[in-house]
């Protein structure tokens, strides 16, 4: 009796390639050496991705199209609540002075319109030192500990930041790498952006892609914040929305 395995190599990967990868790898690589060999080729992966649209737009080469399929399957935001839609939940209010952080909406008294019409709410600092904070698990968000050893894939940070017309404000970010102890491998903290009163009040995007970083990376620590620099009460500060933290195939993959 013909069975699955006796079809052509061809077709068989053809089939496999249909398959959800996680199938692939937890139940179809134990089937036979056969099935194992065929899942691991690499034809096998580039297929999936072409199936799904992930090499489209991708204008380097590919070394390594299982690592790729994952790293494109994986990505998206991070950071959870970006965009103050859920108040402050997932947040960590590290400081918290002054009138206090506050949630208002676009483009909120004496602002501009955010680029992006999908954005809807922004956070907003007050007269005393205003930070907020996340800490991401690698793991929790499916990121093994190999591919962020071997593979590094690039990580991208990115933050949008504006000031109302009528108050000066400072503005501040800081991004850290950290190992499974908490020990900083690599940090991007540039200066503190003063916006001097009567600015535009134009949303600007602060972004670093962090490259060839150190093995055992754990998580990522993001703050931000800041403050307004008149020290009127109420919430006259920096206003922040829409960040985000993405993991995406790099040079190596």
């Amino acid at each position: 009796m013909t069975n699955i395995s006796d079809l052509p190599e061809d077709l068989l990967l053809e089939l496999l390639s249909l398959v959800p990868a996680r199938q692939l790898i937890c139940n179809c690589r134990l089937v036979c050496v056969l099935w194992r060999d065929v899942v691991n080729l690499p034809t096998l992966w580039k297929r999936k991705c072409q199936r799904e649209g992930f090499s489209q737009k991708w204008n380097r080469n590919i070394l390594d199209w299982k690592t790729f399929y994952f790293l494109c399957s994986l990505k998206k935001n991070l950071l959870k609540n970006p965009c103050a839609e859920e108040s402050f939940q997932f947040w960590k209010l590290d400081s918290n002075e002054g009138d206090e952080w506050k949630v208002e909406d676009l483009p909120g008294e004496h602002g501009t319109d955010f680029p992006s019409q999908q954005v809807h709410k922004y956070f907003v600092t007050s007269y005393g030192s205003c930070l907020k904070s996340q800490l991401i698990n690698l793991k929790e968000e499916g990121y093994w500990d190999q591919v962020m050893d071997e593979v590094r894939p690039d990580i991208t940070v990115r933050d949008w930041y504006a000031a109302r017309f009528d108050c000066g404000c400072r503005y501040e970010l800081c991004v850290r790498l950290l190992s499974a102890d908490y020990i900083v491998l690599h940090e991007f903290c540039p200066q503190p952006v003063v916006m001097e009163q009567w600015s535009d009040a134009e949303w600007r995007e602060i972004s670093h892609t962090f490259r060839n970083y150190k093995a055992g990376v754990r998580y990522i620590f993001f703050q931000h914040g800041g403050q307004d620099t008149q020290y009127w009460a109420g919430w006259y500060g920096c206003r922040v929305t829409n960040s985000s933290i993405t993991i995406e195939p790099g040079t190596s993959a």
